[in-house]
Order: C-alpha cells, then structure tokens, then sequence
C-alpha cells in the first residue's frame, strides 16, 4: 500500500492527455508561467519602492490621519 510507481504516474498522465488534449495543457502551462512571472515582477518593485522611500513607512496625509468618518449604507429602491 506504499507510494504508486512510476507506471501509475504514466497512466496517469495519459488520461489528463486524454481528457484535456496537448493544446489546453499547453495554454494552461502559458497561463500559469505569466502569471508567476508577474508576481515576482510585483514583489521585486514593491522592493524597489520601499528601498526609495529609504526603508520608511509612507504615513497617510495629515488631513485623513486619526480621523473617523460615520456614515450609513442605504439600498436604493
């Protein structure tokens, strides 16, 4: 009952082939390579960012800071 060998993977493979077909799998592995890509484009200027501001927080406007606003939602009818 131990781990599957590597004629279970195979056949395992063959099906998700079968299934969704090369070009599918293809866009999927385009799709999810982009957008890996991106996200370490992000991390990477939001490093950049941070090392501008010489590692200092950015503080909300003086007009904004500690003040609370009350408001009540109402659906339009």
């Amino acid at each position: 009952m131990g781990g599957f060998s590597i004629w279970h993977w195979l056949v395992v493979l063959l099906v998700i082939i079968l299934v969704f077909g090369t070009s599918k799998l293809k866009n999927i592995g385009k799709d999810l390579g982009g957008a890996i890509k991106g996200f370490k484009e992000g991390m990477t200027e939001g490093g950049n960012a941070q090392a501008a501001n010489g590692g200092q927080q950015v503080e909300p406007p003086k007009s904004v800071a500690g003040q609370t606003i009350d408001v009540q939602a109402k659906e339009k009818s």
